[in-house]
């Protein structure tokens, strides 16, 4: 990547097209990882509204609404509203030109939604769920399904503790319904879709990496079996001319143009 510009490199652009996703290592230096890092941390202990908690999903694995680990926070939320450090990474030039190379090289403008993701993703020791096979569109309602998420590790992200996994290529497939759950995530016992999962792969982070990520692109995650918690910091854009469809969850709140 072209850190100075924030332009993929034409590799890198191809790697998103064809697989959608792409990781870019070292992204974010050291010293902002550790400050947006430190007031996750802050707002996390301080239990700073609003929160989502693991036994509001109820996904496999989350603890009961009265037992331990009632209170394990999943995701904090609304993080574009939480402090300056957040929002000047969030709509950076850095982050507009990269994104701008993801949709194909045109300066077209873009926006980040306030309405999805816009979140610290936490993963607790012990209390914390498993993702099931999704895409994250299937709650989304936009005039194209063509939103990009930034993932960004605030620590190390790997198997242990409960990183991403994806399926390359994923986002260009058109699957029937009944491959679903009511809940829309991929059923795991049709043979088919078990075809689909033995291509799934880990996606490891460090500090700093970021992964970008199509919104039809199949992902899942583990729980975390580590002993500490996992921090992520992930935003999601559109261009600035594929609205939210009014009356729906993603028009809630205004988008942030960058």
């Amino acid at each position: 990547m072209n850190t100075a510009a924030g332009s993929l490199s034409s590799i890198e652009a191809k790697t998103f097209q064809r697989d959608g996703y792409v990781v870019l290592r070292r992204l974010v230096p050291a010293d902002q990882v550790a400050s947006m890092r430190q007031e996750a941390e802050r707002h996390l202990a301080e239990r700073i509204a609003p929160i989502e908690y693991e036994v509001d999903v109820q996904y496999p694995g989350a603890p009961e609404p009265q037992g331990a680990g009632a209170d394990a926070c999943r995701r904090l939320l609304q993080v574009y509203a939480r402090g300056d450090a957040f929002r000047t990474w969030a709509t950076s030039a850095r982050l507009r030109d990269l994104l701008q190379s993801l949709y194909g090289g045109q300066r077209a403008p873009v926006a980040m939604s306030q309405c999805h993701h816009n979140c610290v993703m936490t993963k607790s020791p012990g209390y914390s769920s498993v993702t099931l096979w999704h895409q994250d569109i299937r709650y989304w309602a936009f005039d194209r399904q063509e939103l990009i998420s930034l993932w960004l590790a605030l620590g190390k992200e790997h198997r242990d503790n409960g990183c991403l996994r994806v399926i390359p290529g994923s986002h260009r497939l058109a699957l029937e319904p009944g491959r679903f759950d009511a809940s829309l995530f991929l059923r795991p016992d049709l043979p088919e879709n078990k075809a689909l999962l033995k291509q799934a792969r880990p996606v490891e982070l460090a500090p700093g990496d970021l992964l970008a990520f199509h919104c039809r692109l199949f992902h899942a995650a583990g729980r975390n079996l580590s002993d500490q918690v996992k921090y992520s910091l992930v935003f999601t854009y559109h261009e600035a001319d594929n609205h939210p469809i009014a009356g729906t969850r993603s028009a809630r709140f205004p988008s942030i143009p960058l």
